[in-house]
């Protein structure tokens, strides 16, 4: 049986943009407690989008953008039933959604093949915040998933 719920932590907002989201964001690019790299890949990359992009969108506005599009809606859970495992679709929390978002924004980023974070990060966002790229691409499948088990949502708990 549990005992209580972790206590939420309150993050300070990051100091450039005041945003709780960029602080999070920052804090999962960190990579060996190196928050001064993490902050400076992101603030670099979010220069490069903006000037790759258009004038009037600033590039805090694509990162918003890009992680507004790669948050789940539905996902799935394993839910074993009399020996059985049955793929659950179930929705996904706010809180989750943003953890996710992120997570799946800079598990991609690492992979792809520019030659450095900030301009793998630049171009995932860019990538992201126009709905294609393999961020995008997790949340479609994820959500694919999701549609094909919804027999099984009866199961839910």
């Amino acid at each position: 049986m549990r005992r209580r719920k972790a206590p939420v932590r309150e993050i300070l907002a990051d100091p450039i943009y005041n945003s709780k989201l960029v602080s999070k964001f920052i804090n999962s690019i960190m990579l060996q407690g190196k928050k001064s790299v993490a902050a400076k890949i992101f603030y670099e990359a979010i220069e490069i989008i903006d000037k790759k992009s258009e004038d009037d969108i600033k590039g805090i506005d694509i990162f918003y953008k890009a992680v507004e599009n790669i948050k789940p809606v539905m996902e799935v859970k394993s839910r074993r039933i009399g020996g059985a495992t049955y793929q659950v679709p179930v929705e996904v929390r706010p809180v989750r959604q943003q953890a996710l978002a992120l997570r799946w924004l800079i598990t991609f980023t690492r992979k792809r093949s520019e030659r450095t974070m900030k301009d793998r990060l630049a171009n995932e966002l860019m990538d992201a915040a126009n709905e294609r790229g393999s961020s995008f691409k997790k949340k479609e499948d994820t959500y694919k998933m999701a549609e094909a088990n919804k027999a099984f949502a009866h199961y839910r708990w």
